[in-house]
């Protein structure tokens, strides 16, 4: 799973990035401040409690396990994971975020960054667009004062950035395309579109259903030969809509009122995407602070406590910042970007979180290590979809796949449930 940081400069992307992967990332108030992409990964809960949870309950009942005590560290979960951790039955898989330089108008262009940014973006399976709420930097990032840029604007310009750049791949052998489809049907027109966008990661699904809307709201189209520009633009749109579905992070909220994004919000809604009002600088902050062991802070969640550590140490400036991030978490409901990331993953991606294991009956690998494994699969996936997730040679080989939690055969056509475990038997 693989999610872009998009925005123009100077909005806070490199912030949200470093809050979310705590990785620390150069971050300044100028615009360009990132040139190549930064890549990394980070945590998010899975929406399912860990199935370890299971386990421990049937190791207490058969005696082979004692209860877990006030004291555990790790809150009574048993799994053993080979990334991320597990804490009250709270399992943690991972998402890479990709932070790409700033975007300014007349990319496609090749102006900033231009083409170089575009093409960052390819391998994303969704992009959230960093927007400056505030409204006080202008389109070029340019620190300007309140009022320097609507935020809707801020999102119109990124929406046609990427439509015409999707324009602008088609338009080389547009001709090409039109004369296949002419000749073969209009399913060559799908076919020829997925070729020339399969380097921007669209899929044949995600083709046919831009067509599919793209031609309901536009039935007498004639043909495509025939097209107007404008036509041709609103079909790039549509392809943009389906091959980087866009939500959007209105940050620096706490520094304006709801009222200058009701517009975005409104419009994003409009087109069935998602818009969260983020503090990415107060989350980076608490992390900071979690850290270095002054403050017990879950992200995404809008509350946090002084440790002990922390109420010896802190200074009086710092216990004021932590007031006024405090005041912040309550009247936004905290900093947004951890529910917003994770809304995404799950409820617009439609991911699930699947377990696979080679021992069926102890839920470990071969190493014996109990649930090692979370995988991000796409709801719908099956049995042997999983084992090609897991591993290619899994997936050719695979002959029958094993409900760890039944000892049921499963087949390959078998839809798994979110939190399934489940052991691959495929050929070697």
């Amino acid at each position: 799973m693989r999610i872009g940081l998009v925005g123009k400069p100077n909005v806070g992307k490199s912030t949200t990035f470093s809050a979310l992967t705590e990785t620390t990332v150069e971050i300044a108030n100028y615009p360009f401040t990132t040139i190549e992409p930064n890549v990394g990964v980070t945590w998010i809960a899975s929406p399912t409690i860990c199935p370890c949870s299971e386990l421990r309950a049937v190791r207490e009942a058969d005696g082979r396990l004692e209860p877990a005590t006030d004291d555990d560290e790790r809150g009574g979960s048993i799994c053993q994971p080979n990334t991320g951790s597990c804490n009250g039955f709270t399992r943690l898989v991972p998402v890479t975020l990709v932070d790409v330089a700033g975007l300014v108008p007349g990319a496609h262009e090749g102006r900033g960054r231009g083409n170089q940014f575009l093409s960052d973006l390819a391998a994303c399976d969704a992009l959230i667009q960093v927007v400056d709420a505030s409204g006080a930097t202008d389109l070029e990032g340019n620190p300007s004062g309140s009022g320097a840029c609507d935020p809707l604007a801020e999102h119109e310009f990124l929406v046609d950035e990427l439509a015409a750049w999707i324009e602008g791949i088609l338009a080389g052998s547009w001709n090409k395309g039109t004369r296949r489809t002419q000749s073969e049907g209009d399913r060559a027109m799908g076919e020829w579109l997925h070729e020339q966008l399969s380097g921007i990661g669209a899929d044949e699904i995600q083709v046919t259903q831009a067509l599919a809307v793209f031609h309901q709201r536009n039935r007498d189209v004639g043909n495509p030969w025939q097209w107007s520009a404008e036509l041709k633009r609103e079909l790039a749109d549509e392809l943009r809509k389906a091959v980087f579905p866009l939500f959007v992070a209105a940050n620096k909220a706490d520094l304006a009122e709801p009222a200058l994004w009701e517009a975005l919000e409104a419009r994003v809604a409009e087109e069935g995407g998602l818009l969260v009002a983020t503090t990415a600088e107060s989350e980076l902050a608490l992390r900071r602070a979690a850290k270095a062991g002054l403050i017990a802070y879950v992200p995404g969640e809008s509350e946090f406590e002084l440790t002990a550590a922390g109420e010896e140490g802190l200074t009086a400036p710092q216990r004021q910042g932590l007031d006024e991030l405090a005041d912040r978490l309550s009247r936004l409901g905290g900093s947004g970007i951890v529910p917003l990331l994770s809304a995404v993953v799950y409820d617009r991606l439609e991911q699930i979180v699947a377990h696979p294991v080679q021992d069926e009956t102890h839920w470990t690998d071969g190493d014996g290590r109990v649930l090692p494994d979370a995988l991000l699969i796409k709801r719908g996936t099956t049995a042997k979809g999983l084992a090609y997730a897991v591993h290619t040679d899994l997936g050719d080989g695979f002959i029958r796949a094993t409900d760890a939690r039944t000892s049921r055969i499963i087949g390959a056509e078998h839809e798994l449930e979110d939190g399934a475990v489940v052991k691959i038997h495929a050929k070697t």
